[in-house]
């Protein structure tokens, strides 16, 4: 079949799906949300309302309701690290057949329940492999042995057809038309329905495709000519992690994609925070992707009208500890500067105090390697505007500092000390209220009677810190008193707990 003839095709599947996948589903929401610097129009499709909080459903049940009954009676086999899986669970349920759906030994434990799930007895889980294609591999052997219908995730005319509805319920909403869409990709099929729709009635519309930096399968294939397989693909955002695009939708996003990006990791974060700040919603990465571009583009979309696709929000809970640490750096918030300083008491006193009042310390990493001088590492929340606040005040402050944000020691907190240098060595944890320059208040106290050798602390979003921090003395009597010294000090921090003998023991070896 032609290029042309194909998305003549994929238009008119599109208007007979609209009636199959209307028994299981009903529309979602179009949302709008209006930025003022710069100023233009951002409508969200809410696809994360949809029966499986993702759009897989839509084409997974127009392909399997469209199965005769002696397939059906047969049933089918499918592959999928998640939303897929739960689209044709759903639909096996509905239709009454049964699902043999392959997934990576590695698929999120929330994502395996959510298929049993909508499937209930339908459904048949096979974890196996590693990757998504050791999966397939495994459910096209199953499907080829068995006689079973294999659901595609992607590349199948029924399945794109489906996804499109999507694009459809855009178009029925009435508050097109729109400047420009940004798309996710990861097979493609999703993006090929859509653009194809939304260009048959909104013909000036600037459709962009978005991938994921180190996942860009589809803009290989379009450079290429052809769908190619990449080497190796990172998983954050693991719905779009494609290593080949489809075939058919590789036809179809070179015919009507105008433009195609990609997104890192930090930025998707970053959109994710964006979303939950906006909508209340948190989708999982891949369903951010397109919202992230957006952000990305936004100083050249001054007085537009942007669509973008949240996709998918079924995350796993673990996923969002990383996706917060990420996002304020996805968002030019969030710098981690090593600063150099005396190894000496107040020393990191007088380093906060110096800070300006711009900034918020939402990381504080060190440990004592030398007798002479430190280097504490500490992440800063700040506005970019006010970053060249925060530098110029530490090199005033005779503060010589390096970022150090990418760093990989920095990223897992790796906090370097050697135990050998701690000299009389007396640890706590601590709880202060949460506000500027409670640290500093606390150090101020208690500076005069010890030297900090140890500061461990990271922002957890609570009104209450807490860190592990350690002091050292020059006298044994010092160290004794300086549980009279911290109360004392009781104004300047909100509790503290003495660390066991053991767990001393634990630190220092």
């Amino acid at each position: 079949m032609e290029t042309e003839a194909l998305i003549r095709s994929l238009r008119q599947e599109i208007l007979f799906a609209r009636r199959r996948i209307y028994e299981i589903g009903q529309a979602t929401p179009l949302e709008a949300i209006h930025l003022s610097d710069p100023e233009f129009d951002l409508f969200v499709k809410r696809e994360d309302l949809s029966p499986i909080h993702a759009y897989k459903w839509r084409g997974a049940y127009n392909r399997m309701a469209q199965l005769t009954p002696e397939e059906l009676a047969r049933g089918v086999v499918t592959a999928s690290a998640g939303n897929h899986a739960q689209g044709v669970a759903l639909a096996a349920k509905k239709l009454g057949t049964q699902a043999i759906i392959f997934m990576p030994l590695s698929t999120p434990r929330m994502k395996q329940v959510a298929v049993r799930q909508h499937g209930g007895d339908q459904v048949t889980i096979q974890l196996c492999g590693d990757s998504y294609d050791a999966a397939s591999a495994a459910a096209h052997e199953c499907a080829t042995a068995e006689g079973k219908t294999y659901i595609h995730a992607y590349d199948d005319l029924a399945v794109m057809a489906g996804q499109g509805t999507l694009a459809d319920e855009i178009v029925m909403s009435g508050k097109g038309p729109f400047d420009v869409a940004y798309l996710q990709v990861g097979g493609g099929g999703m993006a090929a329905a859509t653009a194809t729709w939304l260009k048959m009635q909104f013909p000036d519309i600037h459709i962009i495709g978005v991938e994921g930096a180190d996942q860009a399968s589809m803009a290989a294939a379009i450079k290429a000519g052809k769908p190619v397989t990449l080497d190796k693909i990172d998983v954050f955002c693991d719905g779009t992690a494609v290593r080949k695009a489809g075939t058919l939708t590789h036809r179809v996003c070179t015919e009507v994609v105008d433009e195609w990006m990609t997104v890192s990791n930090d930025e998707v974060s970053a959109a994710i925070q964006f979303l939950w700040e906006e909508l209340r919603c948190i989708p999982e990465p891949s369903g951010a992707m397109g919202v992230a571009a957006v952000l990305k583009h936004k100083a050249s979309l001054t007085g537009k009208r942007v669509l973008s696709i949240l996709c998918g929000a079924n995350m796993d809970f673990e996923q969002l500890a990383m996706v917060a640490q990420r996002s304020a750096v996805g968002a030019a918030r969030r710098h981690y500067l090593r600063i150099d300083i005396k190894e000496q008491p107040g020393a990191m006193y007088h380093l906060l105090n110096a800070l300006p009042d711009t900034v918020n310390i939402v990381d504080f990493q060190y440990g004592k390697t030398d007798t002479a001088d430190a280097s504490p590492v500490i992440g800063f929340d700040v506005a970019p505007m006010h970053f060249a606040v925060l530098t110029k005040a530490l090199s005033d402050g005779g503060f010589p500092y390096v970022e150090v944000t990418s760093e990989t020691d920095v990223a897992f907190r790796l906090i370097h000390y050697e135990g050998k240098l701690l000299h009389l060595p007396f640890f706590i944890t601590l709880e202060f209220h949460e506000r500027p320059g409670a640290l500093a208040e606390f150090l101020r106290a208690v500076s005069p009677h010890a030297n900090l050798c140890y500061f461990n602390y990271a922002y957890s979003g609570e009104r209450v810190g807490r860190a592990l921090l350690g002091f050292e003395f020059d006298t044994p009597e010092q160290n004794a008193n300086f549980e009279n010294v911290l109360a004392s000090a009781k104004d300047a921090y909100r509790a503290y707990e003495r660390v066991s003998e053991q767990a001393m023991q634990r630190i220092l070896s």
